[in-house]
Parts: C-alpha cells; sequence; structure tokens
C-alpha cells in the first residue's frame, strides 16, 4: 500500500525566475509531488479541499464553472474508471460559505487506484479532471508525475543513469495569480509561463560521456511542445526509449521531439563537448531548462542499451471485431454559435456523435450537436475486442491543435495521415494539428479488464471544459450483446 495527501489549496508559491503567485496547488507546490508505484502496488490518495467556496455560476454546463471543486485523473494509466478509483465523473467540493463560517473541517476524498501487477513501468502524471474547471486548475500548475518502476528500470545501462523528472507546466499568470477563465479570448489574452519542475529556465548539468534518463512530462493544457537540446554548433540527441509511459524495444534518436499537451517521453540523453545548450520547444520564445555540460569527461562514456524490454506487445489487425465498423472521430468548431463571452462551439463528430436538438435545422448553429453531454453514452466499448479508429481535426490553422486523449486503455498508433508507421507507437494521447488539411491519425486499441464510464476528448483543455467531450462505457461481453438487442 503506498498512502499520500494531497491538500489542495490557494498556497502563496515563489516560482524561481517569474515572482510569487497565488494559485491552487497540491501540498503548495509546481509541480505536485511526485508518486511512485510499482505493478501490484495500491495507491490510496487522500485529498483534501481547502479552497474556498465555489462561486455562484448562472451559465451553462459548457461554460467554465466550480473552479474550486476538483477530482482526479492519473493520466495514461491502465486501471479502473470506476468507484473511488480513476473516476472523473465524481466531484470533489470545497465546503459551503455556511459550511465554513460553522467551522466544519475540510472535507476530505480518497482515491484509490489498483495498479495491475503486469501494469507498464514508465512515466504516466495526474492532474484534475471536472468538466467546467479543468482548464484554469491545470494552468495553475495543479499537476503532478506518476512513476510506475519496472523491468526498464533494472537495464544495466538505465540503471546507472541518473533518474530525472523534467515535468514542464504551462501557467495562466496576471497580477501575481490565475484569472479567471471568463471568457474564450482568455488563453489568448495571457500570455503563458513555463516552468520546470516548478521553475523559469532551471539549470542541470551533466559531465561529457554522462548519461541521464530524463522523464520529460508535458503537462501544458494549451500548447503542443517541439523539443530539441540546440547549442552554439551542435545539439545534444535525445534518444527516446518510451511514450506515454510505454517502453519501446530499443532506444530511437529523434531531433526534434514532439509532445502533444498531456503526453510523456522517457530519453536518454548523453553530454557531448563542454558548454551550454539549452532545451527548447519551437512557438515558445524562451528556453524550457539550460543544459551546462561541464567538468571531467566520464572515461569510457556511458552507453546506451542496444535494446529494451518492450512495454507491451502490439495489436494484430486480423483481430479486429468487425472491419466493416470502423469508428471515426472528427475535432470541429463552429465560430459565434452562442451568445456571451464563450460564443465557438468545440464539437466532436463522427461515429456517435452527442445528437441534435434540430436534426433538421442548421447543424453548425446546433446548441448540442458533437458537444459534451454527460447523459449520452457516445461509445459501448465491449472488454475483450480489438477496434480501429480514425480521429482527425479539420481546423484549416496549422497551429489549432487538438489533441485526442482516451481514457483507461493505450491506443496502438499505427497510421499518420494515411501513412503507416513502421514500427507502431503505442500512445494515451495523439497530437492533432490543423492545416491544408487537418491531421488524421489511425490507432487500433482493445479493450481490457475493467468496466466503467470514461471519456474520451480533446486535450486542449479549454476545449475539453467547452465541450469537446465525448463517454465512453466499457462493458462487459453479456452488458453489450443486451445493448445491441435493444437497438
Amino acid at each position: 500500500m503506498v498512502e499520500r495527501t494531497l491538500d489542495v489549496r490557494l498556497t502563496d508559491v515563489s516560482v524561481p525566475g517569474y515572482r510569487q503567485v497565488t494559485t491552487r496547488t497540491y501540498n503548495g507546490t509546481i509541480p505536485g509531488p511526485t508518486l511512485r508505484v510499482r505493478g501490484g502496488d495500491t495507491l490510496r490518495l487522500t485529498q483534501i479541499n481547502g479552497l474556498p467556496p465555489n462561486p455562484p455560476h448562472s451559465g451553462d454546463a459548457h461554460t467554465p464553472h466550480h473552479p474550486n471543486s476538483f477530482n482526479l485523473h492519473t493520466h495514461g494509466m491502465h486501471v479502473s474508471p470506476s468507484g473511488q478509483a480513476d473516476n472523473v465523473l465524481r466531484e470533489f467540493p470545497p465546503r459551503t460559505a455556511e459550511e465554513a463560517a460553522a467551522g466544519i473541517a475540510e472535507p476530505r476524498y480518497v482515491t484509490t487506484i489498483q495498479v495491475p501487477s503486469d501494469h507498464p513501468a514508465g512515466t504516466y502524471w495526474y492532474h484534475p479532471h471536472l468538466h467546467g474547471s479543468t482548464a484554469e486548475q491545470i494552468v495553475g500548475g495543479m499537476a503532478g508525475v506518476i512513476i510506475v518502476e519496472g523491468d526498464v528500470d533494472e537495464v544495466p545501462e538505465i540503471k546507472k543513469a541518473a533518474d530525472v523528472v523534467v515535468c514542464i507546466n504551462e501557467l495562466k499568470l496576471e497580477d501575481g495569480k490565475v484569472p479567471a477563465f471568463t471568457s474564450g479570448g482568455w488563453v489568448t489574452r495571457v500570455p503563458s509561463t513555463f516552468t520546470v519542475n516548478g521553475t523559469v529556465n532551471p539549470t542541470i548539468t551533466l559531465r561529457p560521456g554522462e548519461v541521464q534518463r530524463w522523464r520529460l512530462v508535458a503537462a501544458t493544457g494549451l500548447t503542443a511542445l517541439r523539443l530539441q537540446v540546440v547549442g552554439e554548433h551542435d545539439g545534444l540527441t535525445m534518444h527516446q526509449i518510451a511514450q506515454d509511459g510505454v517502453t519501446f524495444d530499443a532506444p530511437r534518436a529523434r531531433n526534434p521531439l514532439e509532445l502533444a499537451m498531456g503526453n510523456r517521453a522517457d530519453i536518454l540523453i548523453r553530454g557531448g563537448a563542454s558548454g551550454r545548450y539549452e532545451l527548447r520547444s519551437a512557438m515558445v520564445p524562451d528556453p524550457l531548462m539550460t543544459v551546462v555540460v561541464a567538468g571531467e569527461s566520464m572515461e569510457p562514456p556511458m552507453r546506451l542499451p542496444a535494446s529494451l524490454p518492450p512495454g507491451r506487445p502490439f495489436l494484430d489487425e486480423r483481430d479486429i471485431a468487425n472491419p466493416d465498423a470502423d469508428r471515426e472521430v472528427v475535432f470541429h468548431a463552429d465560430a459565434r454559435v452562442f451568445p456571451g463571452a464563450f460564443p465557438n462551439a468545440f464539437r466532436m463528430l463522427g461515429t456517435n456523435a452527442t445528437p441534435a436538438s434540430d436534426p433538421d435545422g442548421d447543424l453548425t448553429r446546433d446548441p448540442a450537436y458533437g458537444l459534451f453531454d454527460p447523459d449520452y453514452t457516445n461509445h459501448t466499448l465491449r472488454l475483450g475486442t480489438v477496434e480501429r479508429w480514425t480521429v482527425r481535426t479539420d481546423e484549416s490553422v496549422p497551429a489549432h491543435s487538438h489533441p485526442f486523449h482516451l481514457h483507461t486503455n493505450q491506443v496502438l498508433l499505427t497510421h499518420r495521415n494515411g501513412e503507416r508507421l513502421d514500427p507502431p507507437v503505442w500512445h494515451d494521447t495523439i497530437g492533432l494539428t490543423g492545416g491544408a488539411s487537418g491531421q488524421s491519425a489511425t490507432f487500433l486499441v482493445k479493450y481490457e479488464d475493467f468496466t466503467g464510464r470514461a471519456f474520451a476528448h480533446c486535450h486542449q483543455v479549454q476545449h475539453e471544459d467547452l465541450g469537446m467531450m465525448q463517454t465512453v462505457d466499457y462493458v462487459g461481453p453479456a452488458e453489450s450483446e443486451e445493448q445491441d438487442r435493444r437497438r
């Protein structure tokens, strides 16, 4: 049993390289504490909601609300979405004003995660996931890293390397605090501040020839990362060993390395010539981290592993349950649909899109079509079944991004923009950018082990709060057959 307490409250936090800010935190830090478990462990988290009472809300379900309520999502982990586990349908509200005035104790909420004994070893993360408050909380720094320890950590070359968490947070700060999410222009009006492990542009040191393992976590809610380690002359090569918590069969050189919002990548990096380098991302004006290669050279240089214990076996397209019934998801936005400060409709269309309120009317103006409805099940997914999904965006602007995230089960990315990947790569979040033709991705997924309701959604978290989300229901074979008979 691994037991931890996560105390959530407004905290005065010093952000080195920026200033002191007041924001919602886990245990008073940005990011929250790193949690380490192993396959077979039980992770029991007691969460204290010490936030103020929620302000009144007069909008609908697709405008931000309840900024001081939260819950917990263990992003990428293959664990139960039901009960007190990774259940994002729960709400952990603060005290009401009357309860606070009466001196009633701050409420405590328990999340209990049973980690399967065969869970892939790798890097995951946790964050709040209550519809309507997710964006404001994540851009305030409410996020933390989960490490599942296991076989890959025992590879001799990896075991010798320093294990370094590199958690990249994207903060929206104004006048020393996170401004309330009060309009659709909030994202562009307030510039982003990027931190690594809570510091603006921290410095890390490598000796020439030294290998370190960096656990890169894109805890960014709004901005995708395109990472490189650059120097005055040459950069340092990133040798990726895992994507989204699943180990590759061998290291793969990446330059650059692309991470959508929510992605993680484990890399091995080796110090080269002495000097100053920077971890940089396209579209982020300042360096994320400074890398100093200095000191006595390691002779001989530390080695990279030639092979790795793969984190998951690949799926086979021949196992698809119904080759004629692929699922499709299309990310689509319609401008100026609603009155008020949030006029745009962020929709998920395609297979089993949320029905329109007026199917015979103008669907581009419809107030329900393709928007999240907690009472509507978009996808009923039968345990033991292998299916193929294609997800795409019809955005025309390349900078606009709609990362696709499916809860509970990892997905095997087999094609990008119609071109087969060799080898395919396991993900839990797939970046999709717009353009002359928006990007598409095709993946295989097998629904395994756990039943319950969960989400598929855009992991640009503002879009998620505004309705770009669907409900999936993982069911056993008997349940699925009964639902089929009722249709």
